[in-house]
């Protein structure tokens, strides 16, 4: 059997799934379709759409001169030789990005609470905001609190805190008798994320790991594992179901981060001997070869259903082409290859230029 049939195979109880849950007529609203055409373009442009062009202003600023970039992102300070990387800018075909200005940001956002909540990803953007915004207002006064779980850069002259709140899955993680459990109907932790000006949401790379649960609780039943796609989309559809009843949206912009792709195999690229170790240039074709994650066809059925307006900042397919944008191995994490997070500076910029894109323009 080809790898075209087994991958199939291993997707169809995921898109049976899929297609017998309700459909638009029955379930959406005027909101959701706004929602979704937040994803998707504004201002009539598309900014998801584009291309990575050679930018020798970049990058946005000197990590040297940032206090809150981790070793693990920090790729000059672990040796990366090469510079390419911090060099491209993302073009969208039809119009072009508004300038990044830090002072405006915290002109507009005075006195208010912006929070990232998820995995190691929202990690990397938290501390990407951070700096992007720090080079602006490199004498400010800030203070910089990091505990377990909990992180948080407040610009004092502006009181804008940016905070970043851990939470891998979304959905709850608790430790009972049994083990582990992973609870895909419940999101008691959310309570911390309320009374926020701004919530940025990210899952999904967790989802795929092993080792990490020892059970997960679907609908009142324990189960040792099922589907994970199943599982992903059960959790999303929670999280949906809290915006939803928490929310309110005219106190609070809600983002969902979109998911960020890795780079471990090079098949992906057409390269099958290939990782992210040692790329050095971004992928410059039309189409990424290996297409669109399943888990992105996930995430979209889960914000098609959404009834609060929540902004995709829809970043698959532009990071696909950044094969040359991870530590891999200048993460200085475990010894291994990273393929997975992002250099700072680096990619994420561009995901929260986005995010400012997508707060002061239309």
């Amino acid at each position: 059997m080809g790898l075209a049939s087994k991958a199939l195979l291993s997707w169809f109880p995921l898109l049976l799934f899929l297609n017998h849950l309700p459909t638009k007529g029955e379930e959406l609203n005027a909101n959701s379709n706004r929602s979704i055409a937040r994803s998707l373009a504004s201002s009539n442009c598309n900014w998801f759409r584009g291309k990575w062009v050679y930018d020798p202003s970049y990058p946005l600023y000197d990590p040297s001169k940032c206090p809150f970039i981790e070793g693990e992102f920090d790729c000059k300070k672990n040796g990366r030789p090469d510079n390419m990387y911090l060099k491209y800018r993302w073009q969208p075909f039809s119009c072009s990005l508004p300038r990044f200005n830090g002072l405006y940001f915290l002109e507009k956002w005075r006195g208010k609470k912006i929070m990232f909540v998820g995995d190691s990803l929202s990690l990397n953007q938290f501390q990407s905001l951070s700096c992007m915004i720090q080079a602006w207002v490199p004498n400010s006064k800030i203070s910089y609190v990091k505990t377990d779980g909990f992180t948080s850069v407040t610009f004092q002259d502006y009181g804008v805190m940016i905070l970043l709140y851990r939470t891998p899955y979304l959905v709850d993680l608790v430790n009972e008798k049994v083990g582990r459990v992973l609870k895909l109907d419940s999101i008691w932790s959310g309570d911390a994320w309320k009374g926020m000006d701004m919530l940025i949401f990210n899952t999904w790379h967790w989802w795929t790991h092993s080792g990490t649960f020892d059970y997960i609780e679907d609908g009142g039943k324990l189960l040792k594992d099922m589907n994970r796609m199943i599982a992903f989309y059960k959790g999303l559809t929670t999280w949906a179901r809290w915006v939803d009843r928490n929310v309110d949206s005219s106190k609070t912009k809600v983002f969902f981060q979109g998911i960020s792709p890795t780079h471990y195999e090079g098949k992906d690229w057409n390269e099958p001997t290939q990782s992210c170790s040692g790329q050095t240039q971004p992928f410059f074709g039309i189409r990424y070869p290996a297409g669109t994650p399943m888990a992105w066809v996930v995430l979209k059925k889960v914000l098609s259903r959404i009834k609060k307006p929540v902004y995709w900042l829809d970043v698959t397919s532009l990071s696909q082409y950044r094969k040359d944008a991870h530590p891999s191995a200048y993460g200085n994490i475990h010894g291994g290859t990273d393929c997975s997070h992002w250099c700072l500076p680096g990619l994420p910029d561009t995901w929260n230029h986005l995010l400012y894109a997508a707060l002061f323009t239309g």
